[in-house]
């Protein structure tokens, strides 16, 4: 029985936990996304690549027209479908036939609230993964009613959901789900070093930390703030450096979790305010400092100092084994 897996194409959060989770599916699994195909995906797993649906395009006149004025939000009703885009229409197309050619028995949604729907539609058995955040809204509403299962990828009680509690017999709450789950650390912590992991501060800022924390005898690395910084395999320097400063994205959280890191997260402005709700759970359960985005550099090696002297029991957030719980949440929906 072939499950369909949709992969939202903003950031690597949405890939990250579907190469997490996939080893775990026991049944075939078919990947569709606007995101390039990654490299070393097993060869297994097939790719649909799915069209843009985001882009100007050109209307019945010969006019360009930006897709935000093509109402895409149907009056609130949906997120994200506008009126005559050929790629969002291609990209609905793909998956309806693809779902028809393969048999499809299950659609994993990573996540969109109209492909929820969409696939509810065509009679697949239909998972929607939600993330934290203020998710009252109409469209979130559809999707949670229509979905036979939703996952929440973190730890349960964490952050408020009230948008899941009249669905409370449908959703599996798996922890965090982190790539690095079960992965042997290599040795201790050094004593005095800083990763400022991601892009969470301008260029300006990040210089003056980096200066900064130099000045008071810390050893500082630098990555993924822009392409030629970004690396594959972070996992040494999240378990070497005495304390990493992060963005609160699920992903990245829960990498911090399995890795064990004393933390300063700076939460980002993402749609719902995501980040500031996960930043907020993770402060009031004493697992991270929490930042806010536009904090002084000063301010925030003062955090960096404090934060070398905390003790976070990161079990809370319940990695171990979240990718596992998450496949059989999948798969328990198959007939």
């Amino acid at each position: 029985m072939v499950i369909g897996w949709y992969i939202h194409h903003h950031g690597f959060g949405h890939l990250s936990r579907f190469l997490a989770v996939a080893p775990h599916l026991r049944e075939p699994v078919l990947a569709f996304s606007s995101m390039p195909r990654p490299a070393g995906l097993p060869a297994d797993i097939d790719w649909i690549d799915l069209p843009p649906d985001a882009d100007p395009f050109e209307s019945a006149d010969g006019t360009t027209v930006d897709p935000r004025d093509a109402e895409p939000t149907a009056r609130g009703a949906l997120h994200w479908a506008p009126h005559d885009h050929p790629g969002h229409r291609a990209r609905l197309a793909a998956i309806a036939t693809v779902a028809a050619a393969r048999d499809l028995r299950a659609f994993v949604v990573d996540v969109s609230a109209e492909v929820v729907a969409f696939a509810r539609l065509l009679g697949l058995r239909t998972i929607a993964v939600t993330q934290p955040g203020a998710r009252t809204d109409a469209p979130h509403a559809l999707a949670y009613s229509l979905a036979d299962r939703i996952v929440a990828p973190w730890a349960h009680g964490a952050v408020a959901t009230p948008a899941l509690s009249e669905h409370s017999d449908r959703v599996m709450w798996t922890g965090g789900i982190s790539r690095f789950d079960g992965r042997d650390v290599d040795g201790p912590r050094d004593e005095r070093s800083v990763l400022l992991l991601g892009r969470m501060l301008d260029d300006d800022a990040r210089h003056e930390v980096v200066s900064l924390l130099r000045d008071r005898g810390w050893e500082v690395t630098a990555v993924g703030h822009d392409a030629a910084s970004r690396i594959d395999d972070p996992w040494p320097l999240l378990t070497r450096s005495t304390v990493v400063v992060s963005a609160a994205g699920q992903n990245s959280v829960a990498d911090l979790a399995a890795s064990g890191a004393r933390t300063v997260v700076i939460s980002q402005e993402r749609p719902f305010d995501e980040q500031h709700h996960t930043a907020e759970a993770l402060e009031r359960w004493g697992l991270a400092r929490r930042a806010a985005a536009g904090i002084a550099p000063a301010d925030l090696v003062d955090l960096v100092e404090r934060a070398a002297r905390d003790a976070p029991d990161w079990s809370r957030w319940q990695v171990a084994g979240g990718a596992r719980r998450m496949a059989a949440a999948v798969e328990a929906v198959l007939p």
